[in-house]
């Protein structure tokens, strides 16, 4: 499965425009994509301050629509690609909807829980097959710059 994903960095490169959108509008620049069969059946970015909702982080946002669209609560033969590696909310849904592979551009060491702060789903025994770091430089960088301008 590793091999598969890491050949598909144009669903990276559209997970970043959609957090771009989110940048604009003043959230956490974090966009996702949903795959199937190598097609996007989903996207989303942050609306947490938008909708103020806590949850509405891009992961959920784009899993909800993916499963609305596929009519199924289980995702095993999607992929999810992420800028940002999911936080312990974020990945204990991908466990849940037994997403088929996790895909996250940035690692998150205050708060990721695929590997950099916990490893979420070895403790669970759902685990998802995951590569992180895909784009990270380019990832890191809307982060970064999104930061560096609220600091400003």
């Amino acid at each position: 499965m590793k091999e598969k994903i890491l050949l598909k960095t144009e669903f990276m490169r559209l997970a970043l425009k959609e957090a771009e959108k989110a940048f604009t509008l003043g959230e956490v620049p974090v966009g996702a994509v949903v795959v199937q069969n190598g097609e996007v059946i989903a996207s989303a970015h942050n609306l947490v301050e938008s909708l103020s909702d806590a949850s509405a982080h891009a992961e959920l946002l784009a899993l909800k629509a993916a499963a609305e669209k596929l009519g199924k609560r289980r995702l095993a033969d999607c992929e999810l690609y992420v800028t940002l590696e999911p936080c312990a909310m974020c990945m204990g849904a991908i466990l849940n909807f037994r997403l088929g592979a996790l895909c996250f551009g940035a690692f998150d060491d205050a708060a990721g829980c695929t590997v950099s702060r916990c490893e979420l789903g070895r403790l669970t025994n759902l685990n998802v097959p995951f590569v992180g770091g895909m784009l990270e430089e380019e990832c890191k960088a809307v982060l970064r710059r999104f930061f560096e301008q609220r600091r400003g």
